[in-house]
């Protein structure tokens, strides 16, 4: 079920009521009909996927029990390693099976031997990387002692499962959300109407921009032959501010609906494309993911606290292992190197820490080096999003070349007018709500009929101006 559907709109609702209205006095029934509504809207994709779903869900939860009850440290960890390899057994068949069979006979090729690599229809379950994080990292830290495992299964099932997070994140912690899901909820007027405010704004970005311009994109991308240098130029910028739309947008969606139900989720996107180096940028772009990485996998690794050249190594390898994340395609490894070697200098400098807060704060505008500082790390994003966005490492070659090579002169062949006036609005609205939780955290407005001017405003241009419905970007990682 999608966010940006009529079924999602029927749907939240009719929630919404049942859950305030005719269970609200039960945490316990509470509970459980959140978990059958997550597995309704899970479900509404393709029931089939479900079970995969529960499957993990018992085998975290029993797993966890396990590791927690054991005195005997290596069974502990036989609980623990059974419980990550079934979950990465079943991530890596589904997302990379094709990919590594297809590798190797391309490889095999290249030595002159021939091989015809037997490959599968496999359909990805919607959301499986993020549930399967979810899982992992509940187990960890039963397993590190961080946290007691929950008794109570339903609990345990929301938390993993719990509808506006379950697709596409953010990567929720056991110790922040499962807390949440055992104590009794209380329904808060003012938390609903920034989480409505929230949906609205989440709404705006992915309809009105990143669905208008994946138009433009996938027709540039598609024949980047066909197009003048500026052409491309405005291609690979559409698509920057695409994926952070759609992206941000979900996150927004998903952590303003939680807050309807009395949840508070972890900030996911906090404003990145106003960072003043590319260290700044992975603190602000994907927070879950990027710390999810840094928890369980870099520091355990060593982090930064070996040799200069076990840094670089513990460094790359999270950069690339966040590139593979996303999708079994070499373009992602090229994209996460990418920015793994941009990273490098900052953390070697010991810089890497140099912007914590946020850009001009306090003030209106930025500083000329500050403003030359966001500019510099926007170039190096956009680049990055090229290799992204590209099929094939020969695609993205392709079209970094013909940029050089073309005239940079020529009218821009594609021009959607609604796009720029729409990204105008985003730029200067999270610019001046930078310092806030999200670009529609507008309860200092005291004014009624400004507010619904924003508001109206706002659904004027989803409902008038939207791109076809499209499914969000982060559904196929």
């Amino acid at each position: 079920m999608l966010f940006n559907s009529i079924a999602f709109g029927l749907f939240l609702p009719v929630v919404f009521f049942i859950y305030w209205y005719v269970v609200k006095n039960s945490l316990r029934l509470q509970n459980l009909f959140l978990l059958l509504a997550s597995y309704f809207f899970y479900g509404f994709w393709d029931y089939r996927f479900l079970f995969l779903l529960i499957f993990s869900t018992l085998l975290d939860y029993y797993s966890a029990i396990k590791v927690h009850q054991e005195n005997n440290q290596v069974r502990r960890k036989v609980w623990l390693m059974i419980s990550i390899c079934i979950n990465l057994g079943f991530l890596g068949f589904f997302k990379y099976y094709n990919f590594f069979a297809e590798s190797v006979a391309a490889t095999l090729s290249s030595f002159g031997l021939q091989a015809n690599p037997w490959t599968l229809s496999i359909i990805l379950p919607v959301g499986i990387s993020f549930y399967t994080f979810h899982g992992i990292s509940y187990i960890v830290d039963v397993y590190n002692k961080k946290i007691s495992p929950t008794k109570n299964f339903i609990d345990y099932a929301v938390f993993v499962g719990f509808f506006p997070l379950l697709v596409a994140g953010p990567i929720e912690r056991a110790q922040h959300l499962l807390p949440q899901v055992q104590r009794v909820r209380v329904f808060d007027y003012n938390r609903a109407i920034d989480g409505m405010r929230q949906i609205l704004w989440g709404l705006f970005k992915k309809i009105a921009i990143a669905d208008n311009c994946s138009q433009d994109v996938s027709a540039i991308f598609a024949n980047p032959e066909q197009y003048h240098s500026s052409t491309l130029i405005y291609g690979a910028l559409m698509f920057t501010f695409q994926i952070y739309c759609d992206f941000s947008g979900y996150s927004d969606i998903a952590i303003g609906t939680a807050r309807l139900f009395g949840f508070d989720l972890i900030r996911n996107f906090s404003f990145p494309y106003f960072s003043r180096d590319i260290a700044e940028f992975w603190r602000r772009w994907h927070i879950s993911l990027s710390t999810w990485f840094r928890d369980y996998i870099y520091i355990p690794m060593g982090g930064s606290r070996g040799e200069r050249w076990q840094t670089v190594r513990n460094t790359l390898f999270m950069f690339v292992i966040s590139g593979f994340w996303h999708g079994a395609n070499w373009t992602f490894l090229a994209w996460g190197l990418f920015n793994g070697l941009l990273f490098l200098p900052l953390l070697l400098s010991k810089r890497n820490r140099k912007h914590i807060g946020t850009v001009a704060e306090g003030r209106i505008f930025p500083s000329m080096k500050e403003l030359g500082q966001i500019i510099v790390t926007f170039f190096m994003v956009v680049i990055g999003w090229i290799l992204f966005r590209a099929e094939t490492i020969t695609q993205a070659y392709n079209y970094f070349k013909l940029i050089f090579s073309k005239s940079i002169t020529q009218n821009i062949e594609r021009f959607n007018n609604d796009i720029l006036k729409f990204v105008i609005v985003l730029l200067v609205v999270e610019w001046l709500q930078r310092e806030k939780q999200h670009g529609l955290q507008i309860d200092g407005i005291k004014i009624p009929l400004l507010r619904w001017g924003i508001y109206l405003s706002l659904l004027y241009c989803i409902i008038y101006h939207g791109g076809s419905q499209k499914g969000f970007i982060y559904f196929q990682f």
